[in-house]
């Protein structure tokens, strides 16, 4: 079981964004930018390509959506999507607010309070249409 099906069953507390039947989208704890969102499908998977097509043309309408969402709540120039899959092996899309090239680079990283993560996270879901 991974750590995110741990979110999933809500073994493991985070700051959700958005979520429906099929997909979950959370706060990143350890984020390389203010907003850095994950978007998980709740079926444990190991690699994105290993999704149907159908699931995978869903995980991709979910995670605009949530970027959509990114956009009308942090102050960024775009929202860029990243999908590496080595430090869980549960599916999942990072989708990241950046200003500069760095922000994708997975080596900086913000800091960021409980409230502040929860703050955000309500934000965020209000805007998830």
């Amino acid at each position: 079981m991974s750590i995110f099906t741990k979110i999933i069953t809500g073994e493991i507390q985070s700051y959700k964004v958005a979520e429906n039947d099929d997909f979950i989208a959370f706060l990143d704890i350890n984020p390389n930018a203010k907003g850095h969102t994950l978007v998980v499908p709740k079926r444990e998977e190991n690699k994105i390509f290993d999704l149907s097509k159908p699931n995978y043309l869903a995980l991709m309408d979910f995670s605009y959506r949530v970027a959509k969402a990114l956009e009308k709540s942090i102050d960024c120039k775009r929202v860029g999507m990243s999908v590496i899959g080595l430090e869980v092996p549960h599916v999942h899309v990072h989708l990241v607010p950046i200003n500069k090239m760095a922000d994708m680079q997975f080596a900086e990283k913000v800091k960021l309070t409980s409230t502040e993560f929860f703050d955000l996270a309500v934000l965020i879901s209000v805007n998830f249409e």
